[in-house]
């Protein structure tokens, strides 16, 4: 198969409300970093692909407008997912193993702060039966999380330790919207608190991909991604195990993450709760596991909707280009609780 590797990543800072700043305006110093440091132009790039939703932007084909900060003349080959910019990566992933493409760009941002995102991301739900009753993210996570206490996996405890751990795992992140002690409070929407929460945030990231001798051209540590694969679940949650997540499991086996042990895993757990679902169901729940979860601070300290799952695997690179990191799993989800989930694994030479 031939070889594919990000050699470059950059992402905006995370911010709870960018109200004077337009998506192009979030997005240009991004991709203006990305091609800096490979020192490509943007008439270099092979193929551009983005992912964002225009459920967030309130406007249909909103994502036409993203691509004034590219520059679409001369016309490019360029394409769009309704999804986290994971996917995007999927796609140009797929483009550079085809040969069609020698390099990728790849980018993603979402603005949460306009409407209420809670009761945005409730249109992902069954049409019929699921979607009526208005129940929103937090308090579909929440039905998760206490089906894991339920069944004696985890307890309100443990995620307090992972929200802490998160946040002070932020602390190194410049780019994090959450960092530092986790305030206490009431519930907000039992067993969840606060801290067991992600951020409502805006930001943007970007990527850019490259085959075999170009990307060791471009950087002199390509992360290679020897791995990847998505795959989704039942779409009603009444017919699912909430406590389980074969979809990441079965998406971890295909990209071969159980093959060799990795070192670092950037998942993309928006909620405590989720962490425990994707360390079960990823094998990382080891008492004596040396795996660093999160070194970024992951979901909880920033979380720009359609954007956080592409940094994950911006992250996970980012580790592997330093040399802190030999093999990194990256993960990202779409969906409530879980749904949808994309796992990647990354390699230094």
């Amino acid at each position: 198969m031939r070889e594919v590797a990000i050699v470059a990543f950059g992402q905006s800072d995370h911010v709870r409300d960018s109200a004077e700043t337009s998506e192009v305006e979030m997005l240009m110093p991004v991709l203006h970093e990305v091609l800096d440091r490979t020192g490509l132009a943007a008439r270099d790039i092979g193929f551009t692909c983005s992912g964002s939703s225009d459920y967030l932007a309130g406007r249909a084909f909103s994502f036409t407008m993203a691509l004034d900060g590219v520059g679409a003349w001369p016309p490019i080959s360029e394409s769009h997912v309704e999804m986290d910019g994971a996917w995007a990566l999927y796609e140009a992933w797929v483009k550079l193993l085809t040969g069609e493409a020698e390099t990728a760009l790849v980018y993603a941002y979402g603005k949460s702060s306009p409407g209420d995102v809670r009761e945005v991301l409730t249109r992902q739900l069954d049409p019929y039966y699921v979607a009526p009753l208005w129940p929103d993210s937090v308090a579909l996570a929440a039905l998760q999380a206490q089906a894991l206490i339920d069944a004696e996996l985890t307890d309100e405890r443990e995620l307090a330790r992972i929200a802490a751990r998160s946040r002070a795992d932020a602390e190194a992140n410049p780019h994090a919207q959450l960092r530092g002690a986790v305030p206490a409070g009431e519930h907000l929407v039992a067993p969840l608190r606060t801290g067991d929460c992600p951020p409502i945030g805006d930001g943007a990231a970007a990527v850019v991909l490259a085959a075999g001798d170009t990307a060791r051209r471009l950087t002199d540590r390509p992360a290679w991604i020897r791995g990847l694969d998505h795959r989704i679940e039942a779409h009603s949650l009444g017919v699912r195990d909430l406590t389980d997540s074969p979809s990441t499991r079965l998406a971890a086996e295909r990209a071969g993450a159980f093959e060799r042990p990795v070192d670092t895993a950037e998942l993309h757990a928006p909620f405590t709760s989720q962490e425990v679902v994707l360390r079960r169901a990823l094998k990382l729940d080891a008492p004596d596991s040396t795996v660093r979860i999160n070194p970024s601070g992951g979901a909880l300290a920033a979380h720009p909707v359609m954007a956080a799952g592409l940094i994950r695997l911006g992250e996970a690179a980012a580790r592997i280009q330093s040399g802190a990191s030999d093999r990194a799993l990256a993960h990202a989800t779409s969906g409530p609780c879980l749904q949808q989930n994309l796992v990647a694994v990354l390699e230094g030479e």
